[in-house]
């Protein structure tokens, strides 16, 4: 697994549209809005890192009202609590 996080600068007026717009693309698993100098941060988890073309400068800066992104790829992950969390669901002990 891929993990890339994306800061993004938006259209201030219409950070909520953007946000749910950017959440509905494959790839990306989470979208926040934060203060700050970005207005967004989404965290896009693939199998493959060719794939983070398919999902970033292919899908997710091409969404209307996205003035910016910076991108941050992740080399290793130190806490797995929200994983585990995510792939708990369901599962009665």
């Amino acid at each position: 697994m891929v993990t890339a996080i994306v800061m993004i600068k938006t259209d201030v007026d219409r950070i909520p549209e953007i946000a749910q717009e950017v959440s509905a693309i494959e790839g990306v698993s989470e979208a926040y809005s934060v203060t700050g100098e970005w207005n967004l941060i989404a965290v896009v988890r693939v199998r493959a890192h060719d794939e983070l073309a398919e999902v970033i400068p292919g899908r997710l800066n091409k969404v209307p009202g996205i003035v910016r992104t910076e991108t941050h790829i992740a080399f290793r992950a130190y806490s797995s609590h929200d994983l585990e969390a995510a792939f708990s669901l369901g599962f009665d002990e």
